[in-house]
């Protein structure tokens, strides 16, 4: 999915319940095979996988691996809150292309910016703030909330 596409003014689209479903059974194990997931939805195996190609193409889902950071050897989560003067999208697109960064979103409130970063340690994080995120012209301040621990992640808050 587009990062750029979440959060637009596009239309949403429109799920059958078999959809919605499809989509629940994925966010439950993204390994489901497509016969399984036809066993519990209804459909042929074959049904499956075009619903799930076209989910995909037009940008609803996607399907990914998702990993724990500390067991690749990245010790350092945090959130870093931005203020900007000036185009926030200019800037969100230039922190974003930065490796570390895993999340960009633009807010309203107190912080013009939101970023979630993954660095193996402190000095990566400070090297990453110090020289690559204040370093972007219109970067005027931010906060960073480093991350203790992590108390819940989960990706299967189905389709409403």
């Amino acid at each position: 999915m587009s990062t750029s596409s979440r959060g637009s003014a596009n239309k949403p689209v429109h799920l059958d319940d078999v959809s919605k479903s499809i989509i629940e059974q994925l966010q439950n194990d993204g390994r489901r095979s497509y016969a399984e997931i036809g066993k519990a939805v209804g459909l042929s195996e074959a049904a499956v996988r075009q619903r799930v190609q076209k989910l995909t193409e037009s940008g609803v889902m996607q399907i990914v691996a998702v990993t724990d950071p500390m067991q690749l050897g990245f010790f350092r989560q945090a959130m870093i809150g931005i203020q900007i003067s000036g185009d926030t999208t200019s800037v969100a697109e230039k922190i974003g292309k930065l490796p570390s960064v895993d999340y960009v979103v633009l807010t309203a409130g107190s912080f013009d910016l939101l970023v979630e970063v993954v660095c193996e340690n402190d000095d990566d994080l400070i090297d990453l703030l110090n020289r690559d995120i204040r370093g972007i012209e219109g970067v005027r301040s931010t906060e960073t909330f480093v991350y203790l621990r992590l108390h819940k992640q989960f990706y299967n808050w189905g389709t409403r």
